[in-house]
């Protein structure tokens, strides 16, 4: 089987795609009359309208064929392979036959021979090794070629990502594929993707029958991860590689179709899990709400990072909750069976409303977010989240803000007494934000000169007006932030964003007036 470059493919086919695609989407219905099609766009980059039919379909085999580096995009802007295939999975329908069989090319498995006409398939006769859930297939000709050592070895971590997974978290495992793969057990396949820049990937293939949102799937991994090309000892990356792509196979089992924030957040929490000494996902905490707090949570970023750097929520609620949490949101996300089928922020908002509710826990992972330290078991490593810094005198004791915030994100303002409040001062915080129905949420935490920290909610009434007096004097204090949080999920859906169910938020560039102003006792 022949290697034909991507880039070459794409070429042809996407002269031919402009010129299928730019017809108007119409069929003959019975009576005469025009049936218009309409579906979903594909997620953008930034909420706005979805893009038109022919563009949005285009860019969508655009996206497949960059993030598996046979396209024009570098190594930087590369899309996600898993979520681009995921898309393309979802457009496939819509693509007439031309687009239809590229789709087909770049969804096959390298061992599809004429069935992969575009892809970068096998060209070698192809081997497998098989374990009780799991079979590696690999070749040991051509570039993609893998060592007998190596493949015992994806075996090996890939049946205790099967075990950690399904066995100890309790996930649904990956749907059943029939004997695609030769037999009925879950197949990984082993090719050189790192020369493209790529860690691994994995493809929905067919629907689950009876179910329009599960799908059966596979995975695709590096055929060695060699230090040079990764940066890290090569079981290191299997083993975060392996658990990140496993989930995504697990995700097809639930939706499929679900907000790809919550895939990816969720996929580099579980990493994670399963690899703790490794930390790779450190290298995501600047682009998530760590590193920019006023952006939001469930924001999927095609060319950026902030869904993977947002893998710290789940960590934050998993060490409070415990880690079922995330299998509990999935669960209540996922279709078939008894599962609900609500879309991500939904799901999360309705599971955390047996545990204190969605706005006080998210006030308190952004309060925390200023402290890692404090708040994570690894947190003295992680960087804290920007604030605003004032410092507050007898002569200028009052502070005014009044930012306005995105829904699921916040700010925080961290408040210095300076020396002349030296004791007996106390400081008065003052909210005046949006009506309860927004969802604000407002927290004081009071770190203390004897190193102890101290940390209060607001209470505000039905119009998000509320106030607190804490301690302000130097000798006691050293420090008081005052974290201001959007907790709102309302949103209306399918409107072409990449946010939660493809809305746009009814309650972004809220205004938190806020006041701060220190008294004597």
């Amino acid at each position: 089987m022949r290697h034909r470059p991507l880039s070459t493919a794409l070429a042809l086919v996407v002269a031919t795609l402009a010129t299928a695609l730019a017809a108007p989407p119409s069929t003959a219905a019975p009576g005469g009359t025009t049936a218009v099609a309409s579906a979903p766009a594909a997620p953008a980059a930034d909420p706005g309208p979805a893009a038109g039919g022919a563009e949005r379909d285009t860019t969508v085999l655009v996206r497949a064929t960059d993030a598996l580096g046979g396209g024009g995009a570098t190594r930087a802007d590369r899309p996600d392979a898993t979520l681009a295939l995921r898309d393309l999975f979802l457009a496939r329908a819509r693509l007439g036959e031309v687009g239809d069989r590229f789709a087909g090319g770049l969804l096959a498995r390298p061992t599809d021979g004429d069935r992969d006409p575009y892809a970068d398939g096998y060209s070698a006769r192809q081997r497998q090794r098989c374990g009780a859930k799991v079979c590696v297939h690999w070749v040991n000709r051509t570039e993609d070629r893998a060592s007998r050592a190596w493949v015992d070895t994806t075996l090996r971590v890939m049946g205790k990502v099967w075990k950690h997974h399904v066995r100890t978290l309790g996930y649904r495992p990956p749907a059943p594929d029939g004997r695609r793969g030769g037999n009925a057990l879950f197949d990984v396949y082993l090719k050189d993707l790192g020369s493209k820049g790529v860690y691994g990937y994995c493809a929905p293939e067919r629907k689950v029958p009876g179910e329009s949102k599960q799908a059966s799937g596979f995975c695709v991994l590096d055929n060695d991860f060699a230090r040079e090309q990764f940066g890290r000892r090569p079981l290191e990356t299997l083993r975060v590689t392996a658990a990140h792509e496993f989930f995504h196979a697990i995700q097809f089992a639930h939706d499929f179709g679900e907000d790809p924030w919550l895939m990816e957040s969720t996929a580099t929490w579980i990493e994670g899990r399963f690899a703790a000494r490794v930390d790779d996902n450190r290298i995501y905490l600047p682009y998530g709400q760590l590193g920019r707090p006023g952006t939001s949570l469930d924001l999927y970023e095609p060319s950026g990072y902030a869904h993977y750097g947002n893998w710290t929520f789940w960590e934050f609620l998993a060490a409070r909750l415990g880690p079922d949490v995330v299998r509990d949101v999935w669960w209540r996300a996922g279709t078939g069976g008894r599962m609900p089928d609500d879309y991500s922020t939904q799901a999360l908002r309705r599971v955390l409303a047996d545990h204190g509710g969605l706005r006080r826990r998210f006030a308190a992972y952004a309060a925390g977010n200023t402290m890692p330290a404090r708040t994570y078991p690894e947190g003295s490593a992680y960087a804290a989240a920007p604030v605003t810094t004032r410092r507050v005198t007898a002569s200028r004791p009052r502070v005014r803000l009044a930012p306005r915030i995105d829904h699921l994100s916040s700010r925080s303002v961290v408040l210095r007494p300076g020396r002349s409040l030296a004791r007996r001062w106390r400081l008065e915080v003052r909210i005046d934000g949006p009506d309860a129905v927004r969802s604000p949420a407002a927290l004081v935490t009071v770190r203390r000169a004897d190193g102890s920290v101290q940390r209060r909610q607001v209470r505000l009434d039905r119009t998000g007006a509320g106030r607190m007096r804490v301690a302000f004097g130097r000798r006691a204090v050293r420090t008081v932030t005052v974290t201001l949080a959007n907790a709102s999920t309302r949103v209306l859906c399918d409107t072409g964003t990449s946010l939660a169910c493809q809305g746009s938020p009814l309650d972004d560039r809220v205004r938190f007036r806020t006041t701060a102003v220190a008294v004597r006792r």
